[in-house]
């Protein structure tokens, strides 16, 4: 049988985090409470697609999200943090066409639509919780219970209301426009769904015949098989090369065809051959030119990219890249291939099925963005929502200032189906938040629904008040709504963010949170983006394995700077491990002080205090103050560090040690005393660590003093700087006391004095403070630095053979007769002679350098001149202790 956890020597966090979870869980400590008078707190988290796996992305947006959430927590607030998932169209759809193909050989329309939801449905019920139990595992403080799904009914509900209210409000139109295409999943895409790739492609040359003979005319184009489509060539009406040639005809090559040379504004006369192909039905940009001379679009490709019956007999059928290659050959027959050049550009792809998008023509559902988009800017601009980091404000402008109309019809199986029917009959369209029965217009019960399902942001948007029930007027929503924070990617601020701004601000006339975080993307340590082709992207359940939750969540937080990339390092983790390691050896020496079942003090007597006890909870107040200055400025990396370095530097390298000799003392009142000190001190560090490192930080809590059964760190009040403790004389004399010590360290070691040696001091003060400072506190050097004796003042005598160190004017001698080697000793002076002698003249340099002194504010001009004559003054004492030794 393992000993209990407490009494081990080394922390275990797998044992501690198994059961410090599962408690949280049994107690509801994650639980909201919407009748509860506290303030609230809401967070909402980002919904993880249903086909989901954790990653390391995940780890650095949920924990930040986790470390709101229990701080709030610790404040008194009511929290919820909202967990979900996201149904995820596309990809759901693609895993789950796979897995049929793969096990049953067979596809969806072999199922029919009906058939195929219900296997996606079994599928998500089978997969889809996946992602949540590794969730758990980061300890996130989730409100589980309340877990929603963008497919459940109440949200559908909500989907369903969005649509029919934008619809008759004329937001939502059908119209015939250049959308993007996958050929893959044969559906639609939104301009944010396609990612740009840097590519080496070629620009093809091809020459159109004048139909009179009288010459030809040269295109350029990267994409040789939309020819097939093309239906006119156009050029600047002030390009003079083409002027007397507006209006003639040119045969189409391989097509029959003939096509007029038109003049657009549009075409720019210095690009190429200042002549551009017109393709309505396939170029963004030519489908505004065709529209604007009323020119026929033909669309020549099928939805899987093949070409269809619009092309000659040769191309039907044939995939868009075969039917490149049989073009330009054809081209190059008919001695109509001009020329070939390499050409750099960016293709756009399908961010889910990573193919070639295809720009076509295509009748599909829009939301008409311009109107919806001014109300959400004005509330970035005027502070009602705050971005952290400040400058994606821009970005966000930028986007909303230029927006276009939303494509949200999707032609899929998987996803909320448009709710419009049409009557077979009489060709009225029907959307009603009811599924109707008949036709309102003719009364015909032969209707057919839309058979397109909507894009996953449309449900996505709504998230932050569907998942509290709106429409229905809820208690939820009147407590929650709106949120306090968001974190989020920077990659999905139009997706998501901003869509979520316009369409609460239109059905809640309230923005949907008040503060927006974006991370920054997590990158190996050469600065690559992590994946799993390239073999960089660890799996974090292997390395919670390794380095426990706690050891992974610190340390990626406190290499997680506001909004900038992070390059990963496995050192980083260890540094995490060794972190709890730390905290756990401290906690393991107090334990050995403590009675069973007694609960100590934490009233503390500002009479009864020792210099480091007022110190360290100068120390600690500092380190309040800067975890509160993080979290106002979401500077997340700034408050873990600022605890870390309180903990770990200030408590376990130097206060644990300061305390030991009244821990071990004699005295029984000061042994309490001391020890309640350092319990309260340790308590409250915990209590500070607690949101980045929730497992020891509870374990720890609960060792401390006695605790009734269902109590937790997480709902302990979170530290406030307490004024009393604020003590800057005593941080001065103790930041003093531990520059002597270590520098007394450094010189013992240089000079080779052996570790079990005693020295003594003889001290030369400036003043009466410095000596009362050597002979207050000669128990920290005698303890710390292994001194006997010190004998200070202003008026003692330097011995003439003695180790010097000067720290902030007062002059250290360490007698050497028969202590050390006086060569090594007059090197060390000499170089430390060296080092502040250079210093001293890149200070000069820059005092007697006119440009700095002009630019320079006056207070920095001082400062330097300060730091100048301590400068001079320490290398006077040091010139004279080296002197000293001939």
């Amino acid at each position: 049988m393992s000993e209990p956890i407490q009494k081990a020597k080394v922390y275990d966090p797998k044992q501690v985090e198994l059961t410090r979870y599962a408690n949280w869980l049994k107690n509801g400590h994650f639980r909201s409470n919407p009748e509860s008078p506290k303030k609230k707190f809401a967070i909402m988290i980002p919904p993880p697609n249903v086909t989901g796996v954790l990653h390391m992305g995940h780890v650095l947006n949920l924990t930040i999200q986790d470390i709101l959430s229990r701080r709030a927590r610790m404040q008194g607030k009511d929290v919820l943090w909202q967990p979900g998932m996201d149904h995820a169209g596309i990809a759901t759809q693609t895993r789950v066409e796979k897995t049929l193909k793969a096990e049953e050989g067979k596809s969806r329309h072999d199922l029919g639509r009906d058939a195929f939801v219900g296997r996606v449905w079994e599928w998500k019920e089978k997969y889809g919780g996946i992602i949540f139990n590794q969730f758990q595992k980061l300890g996130l403080s989730c409100d589980w219970d309340r877990s929603r799904f963008t497919m459940d009914d109440g949200l559908s509900l909500a989907v369903r209301k969005t649509f029919v209210e934008w619809y008759k409000a004329g937001l939502i139109y059908r119209g015939t426009r250049i959308i993007n295409w996958c050929p893959a999943s044969m559906t639609a895409l939104s301009d944010e769904e396609v990612i740009y790739k840097e590519q080496k492609g070629k620009l093809y040359y091809f020459n159109y015949p004048f139909a009179d003979g009288s010459g030809h005319i040269t295109v350029a184009t990267t994409r040789p098989e939309t020819m097939l489509g093309d239906v006119a060539v156009a050029v600047n009406p002030t390009d003079e090369r083409y002027i007397s040639k507006l209006g003639k005809l040119l045969n189409l090559p391989l097509t029959g065809r003939q096509i007029p040379l038109i003049a657009d504004d549009y075409v720019d006369a210095a690009f190429g051959t200042g002549a551009v192909k017109i393709t309505p039905a396939h170029d963004p940009n030519d489908y505004e030119i065709g529209k604007r001379h009323n020119l026929p679009m033909i669309n020549i490709m099928n939805p899987n990219a093949s070409l269809n019956e619009s092309v000659p007999a040769d191309y039907v059928g044939l995939d868009r890249f075969e039917a490149r290659k049989k073009i330009i050959a054809d081209f190059e027959k008919l001695g109509l291939l001009n020329k070939i050049e390499e050409y750099e550009n960016k293709v756009g792809y399908s961010e889910r099925a990573d193919v070639v998008v295809e720009p076509r023509l295509s009748d599909q559902w829009f939301v008409k963005m311009e109107p919806l988009a001014k109300p959400a800017l004005e509330a970035v601009r005027t502070g009602e929502i705050n971005f952290y980091p400040e400058r994606w404000t821009k970005t966000y402008e930028h986007w909303m200032t230029n927006i276009r109309d939303w494509c949200i019809s999707r032609q899929l199986w998987w996803g909320h189906r448009i709710p419009v029917w049409y009557c077979q009959d009489c060709d009225e369209l029907i959307c009603e938040l009811e599924d109707p029965k008949t036709c309102t217009k003719c009364g015909s019960a032969n209707l057919k629904q839309d058979e397109d399902v909507l894009d996953t942001w449309f449900s996505s948007q709504l998230w932050p008040f569907s998942t509290l029930d709106w429409p229905k007027e809820s208690l939820h929503l009147k407590s929650y709504y709106p949120t306090d924070d968001l974190v989020t990617g920077p990659d999905i601020i139009f997706f998501w963010v901003a869509r979520m701004i316009m369409s609460s601000l239109y059905f809640t006339g309230k923005v949907p949170f008040k503060n927006v975080y974006f991370t920054g993307i997590i990158r190996d340590k050469l600065g690559r983006k992590m994946s799993k082709s390239l073999g960089n992207s660890p799996e974090p359940l292997d390395l919670i394995d390794r380095y426990g939750t706690d050891g992974l969540r610190v340390g990626i937080m406190m290499v997680a700077p506001q909004g900038m990339d992070i390059h990963f390092d496995e050192e980083r983790l260890e540094q995490g491990r060794n972190f709890s390691n730390k905290i756990w050896n401290a906690y393991r020496f107090l334990s050995m002080f403590i009675e069973d079942g007694k609960s100590y003090s934490t009233v503390i007597d500002p009479a009864k205090l020792d210099l480091a006890d007022k110190w360290m909870l100068h120390r600690l107040q500092v380190a309040i103050e800067s975890t509160n200055e993080g979290y106002e400025k979401y500077r997340m990396n700034d408050v873990i560090n600022a605890v870390y370095d309180v903990i770990w530097s200030d408590f376990c390298d130097w206060y644990i040690e300061l305390i030991k000799p009244r821990l071990y003392g004699d005295d029984p009142a000061e042994k309490e005393r001391t020890l309640a000190i350092g319990l309260f001190l340790f308590e409250t560090m915990m209590k500070l660590l607690h949101p980045y490192m929730p497992f020891i930080t509870e374990e720890v809590w609960h060792s401390l003093r006695p605790r009734k059964d269902g109590d937790t760190i997480m709902y302990d009040s979170y530290p406030v700087v307490n004024a009393e403790f604020k003590n800057e004389p005593a941080a001065r004399q103790m930041e003093f006391v531990q520059k002597c010590i270590n520098s007394i360290r450094n010189v013992r070691v240089e000079m080779n004095v052996a570790p079990g040696k005693a020295i003594s001091l003889i001290v030369k003060t400036t003043s009466q403070e410095y000596t009362d400072i050597f002979n207050l506190y000669r128990s920290y050097f005698e303890k710390q630095s292994r001194v006997t004796e010190i004998t200070a003042g202003e008026n003692v005598e330097k011995p003439k053979m003695a180790g010097s160190i000067v720290v902030d004017g007062q002059e250290i001698s360490i007698p050497t007769e028969g202590l050390i080697d006086v060569e090594a000793e007059k090197a060390r002076l000499q170089k430390e002679i060296d080092r502040l002698e250079g210093i001293l003249r890149a200070t000069w340099g820059k005092l007697n350098n006119p440009g700095f002194v002009a630019k320079a504010p006056e207070s920095v001009i001082v400062a330097e001149k300060e730091k100048a004559a301590a400068i001079e003054e320490n290398l006077g004492k040091l010139k004279t202790a080296i002197a000293q030794f001939g």
